[in-house]
């Protein structure tokens, strides 16, 4: 049998809450929610006040509590805002593994003999965790991690016999896990299948779960029903692998005095990011995301994410730096006091091998890519932008505009069902100002559409105002109707689509709203 190696294990309640409070910038006591796919995710103590939990929907969430602040979850921020705390922890205990943010574990052994106690040494980690904001921190000691983390978690833990619990601190004397475990309900094994065919046969407790033989078990659950049966039981051999700090590879600049030019501040990282990049070289990395962190001297903090198509070059960093603080105030200082201090850290990274050049190089696309990004350097992060096709019923729902660089947020899936979008190709020339024109039937009366879209003779052809130049249309397709806020009558918009080739093979794009023709787009 594997040996039980005696686990310190740290659980911050609602870490995801403390994150996002921390990342906004919010008040600790004010009901927050994260919502998740419609539903709370996570919510602060003050919310759960009111009535918050989690699983709640939404609108449900926020009229139990009307002051709830609501925010997306991001699991991101929650990872990125544990890092640091997992470093402070690294400082004073060795061999840290990360379970999850929020939570993670320790080989209580070493702090044992190093604080004098498993008691000293938990309550040190608790101590460090007060010094850094987090006052609600709770330490669990047993054998094995998960006995640990619900001797952190369960307020059984104050009055089980098992267990010496003296504040946030609960500690399982050794080989009392399988007692300790005992009366705790059986919701806690992370299979909720399982768990529902359990309490189905009568099992509602872990021990009446461990109670059970175990070759039983494994030929009804298999593998896995075998290890959470074995995790009932107080038997869990699960190792503690401490994590292996990454290489820091970001780079911090800092200014004394303040500078307030942008200027000087690009001028005075240029040497830092040459390092930026040389470092992920040796290591065969290119940066593909990089995060730009500004702090001023009056204690703003201007933080942002940027992409690149390809991988940034030392130039690239620069760039991204003096339009972010071009973009955070006055051209001259980008924020309103001084900066003090410029960081950039590798957001995404890419193995170096898979943006090497091909056999025959790629010298148009490095043409295109230098060109694209030198007129963006003198326009502006917006100064050069590239045209994305999304999802939506008329071309201008379409028509997306990104930043070069940057990778397109369409809200607006393809996939997703557009009653009334124009069947495929898309037209390839769509005029910025739609043209009037005049489409007639073949005795030049004008043609109409009713209301349950019928045509009202078919298009012969079509003109601008005033019917020089006459088209004569060979063929023709439609009417695609779109009725857009029918229910609104004040904004109600009724829009009939045609395509239309004329006599020298050219399609068109021919629009009728409000009984007037409009020229829309070209198909080239």
């Amino acid at each position: 049998m594997t040996a039980l190696v005696r686990t310190m294990l740290l659980w911050c309640p609602d870490w995801p809450v403390a994150a996002a409070i921390r990342a906004h910038s919010l008040d600790p006591d004010a009901p927050v929610a994260l919502i998740a796919s419609g539903a709370v995710f996570a919510c602060s103590a003050s919310a759960r006040r009111d009535g918050v939990k989690r699983g709640l929907r939404l609108r449900e969430a926020q009229s139990r509590s009307p002051d709830l602040t609501v925010l997306p979850h991001e699991p991101v921020v929650d990872a990125r805002a544990f890092d640091p705390v997992v470093t402070a922890i690294e400082r004073m205990m060795s061999g840290v593994q990360v379970l999850r943010p929020g939570v993670c574990a320790i080989r209580a052994g070493g702090p044992a003999r190093y604080y004098g106690g498993e008691r000293p040494a938990a309550l040190a980690l608790v101590a460090l965790l007060d010094e850094l904001g987090f006052a609600h921190a709770r330490v669990g000691i047993a054998d094995g991690p998960f006995t640990a983390e619900q001797a952190a978690r369960a307020e059984q833990a104050a009055r089980a016999e098992q267990a010496v619990s003296s504040g946030p601190v609960c500690i399982v004397a050794e080989g009392e896990s399988a007692a300790f475990l005992a009366p705790l309900p059986i919701s806690l094994i992370d299979q909720p299948s399982l768990v529902t065919l359990l309490r189905r046969l009568g099992v509602r407790t872990l021990g009446d779960f461990a109670a059970l033989a175990a070759a039983d078990v494994r030929d009804r659950f298999g593998d896995a029903g075998a290890r959470l049966h074995t995790l009932a039981a107080g038997l869990d051999g699960a190792r503690v692998d401490a994590r292996i700090p990454p290489e820091e590879l970001d780079r911090i600049v800092e200014f004394e005095p303040a500078l307030d030019r942008v200027d000087q501040v690009t001028f005075g990282f240029r040497a830092a990011a040459d390092l930026f990049i040389e470092a992920l070289t040796a290591a065969r990395l290119v940066c593909t995301a990089v995060r730009v962190e500004i702090d001023s001297e009056s204690g703003e903090l201007s933080e942002r994410t940027w992409l690149h198509p390809r991988s940034f070059t030392p130039a690239d960093v620069v760039d991204r730096l003096r339009w972010q603080l071009q973009g955070g105030g006055s051209l001259e200082s980008g924020l309103s006091s001084g900066i003090v201090r410029v960081r950039v850290v590798p957001e995404a990274v890419d193995a170096i091998g898979n943006h090497e050049e091909g056999l025959w190089g790629t010298a148009p696309d490095e043409r295109i890519h230098h060109g694209l990004s030198r007129v963006q350097s003198m326009l502006g992060h917006d100064g050069v932008l590239t045209a994305v096709v999304g999802g939506g019923r008329t071309l201008a729902d379409r028509q997306t505009l990104v930043a070069w660089g940057d990778r397109p947020l369409l809200t607006r899936a393809q996939s997703q069902p557009w009653p009334g979008a124009l069947p495929a190709p898309a037209p390839a020339t769509v005029f910025t100002t739609p043209y009037p024109v005049h489409v007639c039937a073949a005795d030049g009366e004008p043609v109409s559409v009713n209301d349950r879209g019928a045509v009202s003779a078919p298009i012969a052809g079509f003109a601008p105002p005033g019917g020089r130049e006459l088209r004569t249309v060979t063929a023709w397709a439609g009417p695609w109707r779109v009725d857009e806020r029918w229910w609104d009558a004040d904004h109600a918009r009724t829009v009939d689509r045609f395509q239309v080739v004329d006599a020298s093979g050219i399609g068109w794009l021919l629009v009728l709203e409000n009984n007037t023709w409009w020229a829309e787009a070209r198909y080239d």
